[in-house]
């Protein structure tokens, strides 16, 4: 094979691995910030500042505010805005009219020759021209536009709230050159025009050389363009790539003093159709031939410039002749997985219970025993049929639909007969405007029929040879249409039922099949082609379509894909893998059921010689041996074959049963354990109380936190109340009558009020002390002292008293009405309005607590009743706008987001002055929740499209979800089970979704049949996550770990927060102004308040009189966390703070 050849086929496996890939992520820019140690352009409008380089390079810098670097001082905007290019010399990254003077978008930049810094740019720069020699960059400048808006108005939209892009310049030199890397992340890129006056003008990137001088005159020298005057060149930016990495840019740009030799990066994404030879040949030519873009000699303009393209031919395997195609090595370079390091001694608990580790010269490897197959970590047993379980995601666009549709969270289950190859998948649940133009793709199962192959003698199938833990990535694109869809599926390996555990994702476009059409798959065959830790494969595919009509179509789709693993080379087995091997699929099934939301697929997989080998007369390879499911077929002489039944199964092979491992050997799984037979196999389990320890074999005590107050092994005075703090804290507080520490609590002297109290009380009667008919008792507070207002219980009149309980001339009043009297420990009251903000304390017991424009008002609750007679506001914050309320039981705080100076703050509702918590980096907080076990709290930002966690002090700030959001608002947390809920009323797409607390896990739970779900709690007593929809109008609930839906009222109005506390939900109305209960067992309000000033009512939250029972495993010591420690359904994860490099913090889960 020639050069050429070899040439296209590497690029085409290199690169169709790297551009199934997102763009980049925002965590994967140049550090930048205050971390970085960054400088920070003035806040404002076009901003400039000079930065003077301890090395300079080809030119000074000018950093500006509108998304450029310049070769000179700049001059007004006005001069460049909408009439590019300018008169100076600019790198325009991303150039508008930006600016920085609302306090959230920011300018950060720094020069930098650290050489973590060198090492990356060098990385985007090699990448990015492969045929060069290394380039290893001395010297570096960051430029990174962080959150910045428009100036004016954004071209498109009205949604009020602003728009923010952010991208980084790198400027890496050596002394012969300079190049620069420009870095667009994936949802970086919210806004590509705005108004200039009354003209919408596109952002520009590109170079421009400015004024160059002439033998007469100066005039413009050329301007290299990298977008175009159609916006969508602009959102492109962080979706293609010239470098091999989608959304970095590289360009190099020449030496001192000019432009003189700009050329982009030579790894574009790989086109679809092939293009004329002549671009084939100009791909060949050496990097020393690369054309400069900017000539020596000054011109006026240029043409636009057009990516050089390579050559793809569409590779079709048949049946009949396949071929063999190579990849040469150096392309892929893929690094050996860690396991091998070491030594058996200390890593043998790394194999399978069914694998055995064997020491090496260089290291140890995992070999699975007789009777099983697999890489020695993951191990199955010949022969025994085999179970795949998983989820499926998808964002699919259908034919030329502008809308896409969206699945997430759906089942994928697979069952395969590995003695026979047959593979049955079904994945249920899909929408019918997608399900059928999936049918094509009965290679989305193909990879698991790949992994369970049935085995001509002396070839491996996938499993074999990699086990269960590898990722697979294709890439399909439908001919003529040239529509893309991307798969990406994760093999996370076996599971403790022996399940092989995968999680696909779908998305891009399909070539659309109408909803009763079937589909006709002929057999085919592909070379699967093995090289270190990659494996791959490409092939071009006819199926037939039957319309309802009758008519026939026969359509093509080209398919490549990759698979990638970690295998172990100290060992032959990976040493002597055949470097290419056949699969051959036949009795392709396909089928989707409308009725059932369904898809079917089978097929049967086999694996052997590309050449064919052997004709398939053995029964073995025919399945036609009539062996036991649970049994391997053992390819014999000609056409003679035996039946072996598989490990953990018994019999003659033509008929096998379970041994009963368990009770052969009920000691088998150790002491504290329980061993649970499973078909062929068995699974030891720990008893309660009981965990697995590091070595997954061993059952070791758990030391879970304690309720003390509960168990009664609290250590407070018999004269104290012990109150759980969660964890396995408590708190002992003397009672009343009594002083200390509450661990040792001694009573004090009785106080004037007291014995005044007791000699009334004093007169006993036959059912104890009995106090005179019409006689006045006093009221003494909790510290014995009277209260400033003593009332007589028969006459019903009302005074004041001192200290001592003198009655104060002129304070008595008559029944019906009571004095203002002045407390005892405070100053005479003030004249004129109270100050705010203030706190009122509120009394004992259980209260509802909601958001009212500048304060948060109080319900006592009675039971369940509000007692509405007692409701007062208890915090005023004049000119404010509250949105979210939460409590934390713990410390009896109450915490609130607020939209007008955004921030999050808090204050105690026993008194105190409000507390500032965040008051940086927020633009529209709204919901907020509290983990009071975890002692961290989370909220949403409906503005930057995120949720946010930190630590109650606001410390510790990490954002947790920041895709896929549009409006998030209410956001629920449930600590005991590790579980977050949060509601996105996006008018076009609302949802309800869940993930743990960690971030992890995120699913969709409801997307069908909501339109503003505002409102949303969770009773963990119930198990019920409900919301309220100001769309539909109805309150919903459902049990998130089953699904099950049920309405609780419909025909509410506009409900906006709401709560839950026993029987009834609690919920604000805008329209109605008021707090309503609704009793969710009879499906009924039962009651209503409505405040005295009618006003929108937001937030609501419930202020328990006690904490809620419940702990996890953040409860104590703070899960032996550094920062963070965020809980799990099943344990937790220590995860750092956005700013870890300034904290020093180690992420782990447990």
């Amino acid at each position: 094979m020639g050069w050429k050849e070899k040439g296209w086929i590497a690029c085409l496996s290199f690169l169709g691995f790297v551009v199934s890939v997102k763009s980049i992520s925002r965590d994967e820019l140049f550090p930048f910030g205050p971390s970085a140690r960054d400088q920070l352009l003035e806040p404002g409008n076009d901003q400039t500042y000079r930065l003077d380089l301890s090395k300079p390079v080809f030119f000074s810098f000018q950093i500006n505010t509108n998304g450029f670097v310049a070769t000179k001082e700049p001059e007004s905007e006005l001069t460049y805005l909408g009439k590019m290019p300018p008169k100076f010399g600019m790198i325009a990254a991303l150039q508008g009219d930006l600016h920085t003077s609302d306090g959230v978008g920011k300018v950060f930049f720094r020069e930098d020759s650290s050489p973590d810094i060198l090492r990356r740019a060098a990385e985007h720069i090699n990448r990015a021209f492969p045929e060069d020699d290394e380039i290893n960059p001395t010297h570096a400048v960051v430029v990174t536009w962080v959150d910045v808006t428009t100036h004016g108005l954004e071209s498109r939209g009205d949604s009020g709230i602003k728009k923010r892009n952010t991208f980084q310049l790198v400027i890496a030199s050596l002394e012969t050159t300079s190049y620069a890397i420009v870095l667009y992340p994936r949802d970086g890129i919210k806004f590509s025009s705005m108004l200039v006056g009354d003209t919408n003008v596109i952002m520009h990137a590109g170079f421009s050389k400015g004024l160059v001088r002439g033998f007469f005159s100066s005039i413009k020298g050329p301007y290299y363009r990298t977008t175009t005057d159609d916006e969508q060149s602009v959102r492109a930016l962080a979706e293609e790539t010239n470098s091999g990495l989608r959304g970095v840019w590289v360009y190099e740009i020449g030496t001192s003093p000019f432009f003189s030799n700009v050329a982009p990066g030579e790894v574009p994404e790989l086109p679809t159709e092939a293009p004329p030879q002549e671009d084939v040949d100009a791909y060949e030519e050496s990097s020393a031939a690369r054309r400069p873009l900017y000539p020596d000699r000054p011109v006026v303009a240029y043409p636009p410039y057009l990516q050089e393209q390579t050559e793809v031919h569409p590779v079709q395997f048949q049946p009949q002749n396949p071929e063999v195609v190579e990849v040469d090595d150096p392309i892929i370079n893929v690094d050996v997985f860690s396991y091998n390091l070491g030594s058996c001694a200390n890593n043998r608990n790394k194999c399978s219970k069914f694998g055995e580790c064997r020491d090496y010269a260089n290291g140890y490897c995992c070999h699975c025993i007789s009777g099983f197959y697999g890489n020695g970590i993951q191990c199955v047993a010949e022969g025994k049929p085999q179970r795949v379980n998983g989820k499926v995601h998808g964002r699919v666009f259908v034919g030329r639909s502008p809308s896409p549709v969206e699945f997430a969270n759906i089942d994928l289950h697979s069952y395969i007969v590995a003695n026979e190859g047959r593979a049955y998948v079904a994945i249920s649940d899909l929408p019918e405007t997608v399900g059928p133009s999936l049918e094509p793709l009965v290679s989305i199962s193909g990879v698991i029929g790949w992994a369970f192959a049935l085995e001509h003698p002396g070839f491996k199938n996938g499993f074999s040879i990699i086990g269960g833990e590898f990722t697979r990535q294709a890439e399909v694109t439908f001919m003529p249409g040239n529509e893309k869809l991307n798969i990406r599926q994760e093999f996370k390996g076996i599971d403790e039922h022996d399940h092989l555990i995968v999680s696909t994702n779908l998305e891009g476009r399909v070539a659309e099949v109408p909803l009763g059409s079937t589909i006709k798959l002929d057999p085919y065959s592909e070379i699967y082609q093995y090289n270190n830790n990659l494996i791959t494969s490409s092939s071009t595919r006819d199926y037939v379509v039957t319309l309802q009509d009758g008519s026939r179509e026969t359509r093509r789709y080209q398919w490549r894909e990759t698979i990638s693993f970690n295998g172990c080379y100290h060992s032959e087995t990976l040493r002597d893998m055949k470097p290419t091997q056949m699969l051959s699929v036949d009795h392709i099934f396909a089928i989707y059921d409308p009725a059932q939301r369904l898809i079917r697929f089978a097929l049967t997989s086999k694996i052997g010689d590309i050449n064919g080998g052997q004709p398939e007369q053995n029964p073995c390879l025919t399945g036609r041996h009539g062996c036991d499911t649970n049994a391997v077929c053992k390819v014999g002489e000609g056409a003679t074959f035996t039946c072996q039944c598989a490990a953990g199964f018994s019999g003659d092979g033509r008929a096998c049963y379970d041994n009963d491992e368990c009770r052969e050997d009920p000691q088998r799984c150790g002491p504290n354990a329980i061993c649970n037979n499973q078909p062929g196999t068995f699974r030891c389990e720990c008893e309660e109380g009981y965990q697995f320890g590091s070595d997954q074999r061993t059952c070791i005590k758990v030391d879970r936190p304690v309720d003390h107050c509960e168990a009664g092994t609290h250590t407070c005075s018999p004269h104290a109340q012990c109150s759980y703090a969660g964890g396995s804290s408590y708190v002992c507080t003397c009672l009343q009558g009594f002083t200390g520490d509450g661990r040792s609590c001694q009573g004090r002297p009785k106080t004037r009020c007291e014995v005044h109290r007791e000699n009334v009380l004093g007169v006993s009667g036959p059912r104890g002390p009995q106090p005179p008919i019409g006689a006045y008792i006093p009221t003494c507070d909790n510290n014995g002292q009277y209260e400033p207002m003593q009332c007589h219980g028969s006459t019903g009149h009302c005074w004041c008293v001192d200290q001592n309980g003198q009655e104060i001339s002129g304070t008595r009043t008559g029944p019906g009405s009571r004095p203002m009297c002045i407390d005892h420990n405070t100053g005479l009251p003030p004249v004129g309005p109270r100050p705010r903000p203030d706190v009122d304390a509120l009394t004992p017991g259980t209260h509802l607590l909601f958001a009212q424009s500048g304060r948060i008002e109080h319900v006592p609750l009675g039971g369940y009743d509000m007692k509405k007679n007692d409701a007062k506001p208890v915090l005023h914050l004049p000119e404010k706008v509250i949105i979210g309320v939460a409590y934390d039981c713990v410390e009896k705080m109450v915490y609130w987001t607020e939209i007008t100076s955004p921030s999050i703050s808090k204050a105690n509702i026993e008194g105190g002055e409000p507390t500032s918590v965040i008051s940086s980096g927020l633009e529209s907080p709204e919901g907020i929740a509290i983990d009071h076990l975890g002692r961290t709290m989370f909220w949403t930002d409906s503005a930057k499209d995120h949720i946010e966690v930190a630590s109650l002090d606001g410390s510790n700030r990490r954002v947790l979800i920041n895709t896929d959001l549009v409006n998030p608002r209410a956001i629920i947390a449930d600590p005991s089970n590790g579980n977050l809920y949060w509601a996105d009323w996006n008018r076009k797409a609302p949802k309800i979704e869940t993930s743990y607390m960690d971030g992890s896990n995120r699913r969709v739970l409801v997307r069908d049949n909501l339109g503003l779900p505002n409102g949303l709690t969770y009773d963990p007593h119930s198990s019920q996550l409900c919301w309220a929809d100001a769309g539909t109008q109805k309150m919903e609930c459902m049990d998130p770990g089953r699904g099950s839906r049920s309405t609780v009222l419909e025909r509410i109005q506009y409900p906006f927060g709401m709560t839950a506390f026993g029987k009834n939900i609690y919920y604000t109305d805008w329209r109605r102004d008021a707090v309503i209960a609704v009793d969710r067992y009879a499906s009924r309000e039962s009651d209503e308040f409505q405040p005295q000033k009618r006003t929108r009512l937001y937030g609501i939250a419930t202020a328990y009189a006690q904490c809620p029972a419940g702990q996890n495993y953040c409860s104590g010591n703070n899960g032996g966390c550094s920062h963070l420690c965020l809980a799990t359904p099943n344990g937790r994860s220590c995860k750092c703070p956005d700013n870890a490099a300034q904290v020093g913090c180690v992420e782990r889960e447990y």
